[in-house]
């Protein structure tokens, strides 16, 4: 058999434009910005793969097929500006190296979602799900009178460097008004985890402050924090994409009871 590299030169095995794992297609995470977002957020695909498939769900030979790649150096994109060649490189060849593997993919970083047009001039055949998208989706099945966002520097300036920027100009999401707070607490999170005391107390406090009803955690750090506000639906991003991935995912293995099942679970 013909020996197939990726353009990393690393081998992969040949496509074959069939689905992998009974019916289901390929998922793909890219993770390293940082590793734990990407544990995350296969933990939350597996929950969302299990809920669709109600009953049934048989165990493991039910569960997706799922490839992750973990850069380290994607954790440049804390300080996007200072770093953005540096990062574009590392992400770069991170999915040209992933793409041969899946079928659908995104990146467990909301950061790197900035980089969105560029990858998708890479992925092939591949899907690339995109942040902004699934929180569109989001907002379009759940109106709301008023939405905040709460991410790293880069994301939540809304600037040229957020992957929100487009959608911010349709919806005009709140921020907290001291970023660099936020910025720091989600440096904090990646060190000492969500559990820590002064960690929720800090979470606690940005998320009240701020007028929105529903606010979108827009870093895969701060859904990690277990501190739910009274009076404030906090949409976690992370779990948008893993409900996504799946439908991408199970295709027409969903039926319409699932998909309602799948909605619910994100409120």
């Amino acid at each position: 058999m013909k020996s197939i590299h990726a353009p990393s030169g690393q081998p992969v095995r040949e496509q074959t434009g069939e689905a992998s794992h009974k019916g289901q297609l390929r998922i793909g995470v890219i993770a390293g910005s940082g590793p734990e977002a990407g544990i995350d957020l296969w933990s939350k695909i597996l929950v969302a793969n299990r809920i669709a498939l109600g009953e049934r769900f048989r165990g493991d030979i039910d569960s997706p097929p799922v490839v992750i790649f973990s850069e380290p150096r994607l954790g440049l994109s804390m300080d996007l500006a200072k770093n953005t060649d540096a990062v574009w490189q590392a992400l770069r060849t991170t999915v040209l190296d992933i793409v041969p593997h899946v079928d659908v993919f995104t990146i467990a970083c909301n950061t790197l979602h900035y980089y969105s047009p560029r990858i998708r001039e890479l992925t092939g055949e591949a899907t690339f799900l995109d942040v902004s998208d699934v929180a569109r989706a989001y907002m379009h099945r759940n109106p709301s009178s008023s939405v905040g966002l709460m991410g790293a520097t880069p994301v939540a300036m809304l600037d040229e460097w957020s992957p929100y920027l487009g959608l911010h100009r349709e919806v005009g999401f709140e921020t907290p008004a001291d970023l660099g707070r936020l910025h720091g607490l989600i440096h904090d999170i990646k060190i000492a985890g969500g559990e820590n005391a002064d960690i929720r107390s800090r979470f606690s406090a940005i998320v009240a402050g701020m007028q929105a009803s529903t606010i979108f955690l827009a870093c895969t750090e701060l859904p990690l924090v277990n501190a739910p506000i009274e009076g404030k639906t906090l949409v976690d991003i992370n779990r948008l994409l893993a409900d996504e991935l799946v439908r991408h995912s199970l295709g027409e293995m969903l039926d319409e009871r699932n998909g309602r099942g799948m909605a619910k679970a994100e409120n």
